[in-house]
């Protein structure tokens, strides 16, 4: 009867051993599972050495929606509501402070998008509005003309952004690998991208994580610079979180984010002058 007993003991000793290990290679499992999904890269896809522009353009739309890519992108980001700092260099060449916010209302392509960029100095509040047609500003509700400097530096802002590469598809832009490079350490692909308008913009995308940290393009005998850091993300989708541009080398605006949010309803009106 105790050497029964003793058995059934062992047998069930056994069993319980045999269900422990079982749940623990299966949670084992799906760690791993989950863990190949934060690392996962479109690198897997495609040969480094032999990549395209396009499979490069695609990979960094892949990453900026999270791995949910141009559908993820367009379902969050219908609108964007962005506050920040900015630090610009004005006419005179003095250096000064303000405030800003910006609205965008989403459209099928840059051309058809809407934008309010409103910034607070200590002694004067304005917004620079696109409404898909042109530029134009407001100050105390009353509209008019920006400086040309002004109004070129927010065209500049729309037309040679991220969204240039984000949305060649939809702006009917061209591409072209130009080829890898390497700054500082950091292994670039980079990839030229050509408008409707013939405005080229050059990106210089990480081959490891397929971010864009500089973009480059001329405007008026200038060449400018933009650079991005801190990204991280917002509601599922990438974003650099600061942003620096120099113009021929010397150093012209900073801005940093300090809260966005995507889908929030916006007003028209906001784009309309009075």
């Amino acid at each position: 009867m105790f050497l029964r007993f003793n058995t059934f003991i062992l047998l069930f000793a056994l069993l319980f051993l045999t269900a422990v290990s079982s749940v623990f290679a299966q949670e084992t499992a799906n760690k791993k599972e989950k863990s190949d999904k934060k690392t996962a890269t479109p690198t897997a896809s495609f040969n480094k050495e032999a990549a395209t522009a396009e499979q490069v353009a695609e990979s960094a739309i892949l990453i900026y929606g999270g791995l949910g890519g141009r559908q993820t992108l367009d379902q969050i980001r219908k609108t964007a509501l962005e506050r920040g700092k900015i630090t610009v260099k004005n006419a005179e060449g003095k250096t000064e402070q303000a405030n800003y916010e910006r609205w965008i209302l989403r459209g099928d392509s840059l051309g058809k998008e809407r934008i309010r960029f409103e910034q607070e100095f200590p002694n004067a509040k304005f917004a620079l509005i696109y409404n898909g047609e042109k530029v134009f500003g407001l100050f105390n509700n009353s509209v008019f003309a920006p400086r040309e400097d002004a109004s070129q530096g927010f065209e500049n802002q729309i037309w040679h952004g991220l969204e240039a590469l984000l949305r060649y598809k939809e702006n009917g832009s061209t591409l072209e690998l130009v080829k890898r490079d390497k700054v500082m350490g950091v292994d670039y692909y980079v990839v030229n991208v050509m408008d409707k308008q013939n405005r080229k913009t050059r990106f210089y995308v990480s081959a490891k994580k397929f971010r864009v940290m500089m973009l480059e393009y001329t405007e008026g005998g200038v060449n400018y610079r933009r650079k991005f850091y801190n990204y991280n993300y917002a509601q599922g989708t990438l974003v650099p979180y600061r942003t620096v541009l120099w113009a021929n080398d010397n150093q012209i605006e900073e801005s940093e984010v300090q809260t966005i949010s995507f889908g929030q309803k916006i007003d028209d009106n906001l784009f309309q002058g009075s």
